[in-house]
Formats: C-alpha cells, sequence, structure tokens
C-alpha cells in the first residue's frame, strides 16, 4: 500500500524554516510563508523561522544551532541553491552532513522536471541528516516549495505515511556503526 495508514495516530514533527537571501526581509518572504503555511496545514509544529543572507557560515551557524536544538526535528530551507556564485546553500549544507540523503534531490529534481522540463538542471536541491536532524534545502521560489512539501515531504514526513517513512527513523539516526566505540 504507497499512503495515509489511518489506523496510526499522526505524530507532529518540529520542523524549522530557514530562508535564505540576500534581499528578502519576513514580509517579502513569500517562500518561508508557503512552507509555514504548508508545516503548520499539515498538523506539524514550526519550531522557529529565520531569514540569513547567502553567506555560508551564516548558513552552516543556523543549521548547527538547529541540530543542536532537541525541539527541532527537521529542518527546511529555501533559497541559494542555484548555480550562481551567491548560491552557497548547498555548500553549507555539506558542511554539517553526517549522512547526506541523495534521493531526496533527485527526487525533487524529477518531480519538477515534469513541470518546468530542463530548468529543473539549475536545481541543488539536498537532503541529509545531522546529529538525529533531518536537513532539506529548497528552491528560492515558492512554487519549488509547493512542490517540494506537497509531493516528498509532507509524505516522509508524516508517519501514517506507507510503505515507509522518515518519522519512523528518527529514533535510530544516532546510532553509531558496531566497533566504532561509541
Amino acid at each position: 500500500m504507497i499512503g495515509i495508514d489511518e489506523k496510526r495516530p499522526f505524530r507532529a514533527v518540529n520542523i524549522a524554516v530557514l530562508t535564505v537571501s540576500d534581499t528578502r526581509g519576513p514580509g517579502e518572504d513569500r517562500s518561508g510563508r508557503v512552507l509555514v503555511e504548508r508545516i503548520e496545514g499539515a498538523g506539524h509544529r514550526v519550531a522557529e523561522r529565520r531569514i540569513v543572507r547567502d553567506e555560508r557560515a551564516e548558513i552552516v551557524a543556523a543549521l548547527e544551532g538547529w541540530i543542536a536544538d532537541p525541539h527541532v526535528d527537521a529542518v527546511i530551507a529555501t533559497g541559494g541553491t542555484g548555480v550562481t556564485g551567491r548560491d552557497v546553500t548547498p555548500e553549507a549544507f555539506q558542511d554539517v552532513y553526517e549522512r547526506e540523503i541523495p534521493g531526496f534531490g533527485e527526487l525533487f529534481r524529477q518531480l519538477s522536471y515534469e513541470l518546468i522540463g530542463t530548468s529543473t538542471m539549475q536545481s541543488r536541491a539536498t537532503g541529509g541528516v545531522a546529529g538525529g536532524t533531518y536537513l532539506f534545502a529548497l528552491p528560492g521560489s515558492p512554487g519549488a516549495c509547493k512542490d517540494g512539501w506537497d509531493k516528498i515531504l509532507r509524505h516522509q514526513l508524516d508517519n501514517r505515511w506507507r510503505p515507509c517513512n522518515l518519522v519512523e527513523l528518527m529514533p535510530r539516526l544516532q546510532e553509531t556503526e558496531p566497533g566504532d566505540g561509541k
């Protein structure tokens, strides 16, 4: 079965929203607003919402703060995933990943291709895990945020989604390899 198992009780996830932009303030942050509306509409909690400049160190600092916060289960970022010189979000995410989730970016681009064709090759959407926290970076357009949430993250961050989902893996995200002494 693919879909929601209505017999399972819903478990809300705490999600931080990060907008990466040199030009947007809270009033102009349509993409962040789209994510907040969809997260809350799905029954999850927005743990925090923040805007940082397209600066690798600022992005890393925001991510590290949320990774260390036991009240944040996932971070969804919007912006800075393109190919220009100021687009450093994927590099910042790589700096903190313990494990990358390559399938997230691959699936995002596959779904995006159906909507915008070959223009999707300009997206460097990415996903991974660090310190038991899921990290996802989406492009900065409201449409990309809608697609990323509606077609991927809404399902994978719902513990009722079958055949499997990311929420049921949360208790195991900080497991260590056998013999590593941790």
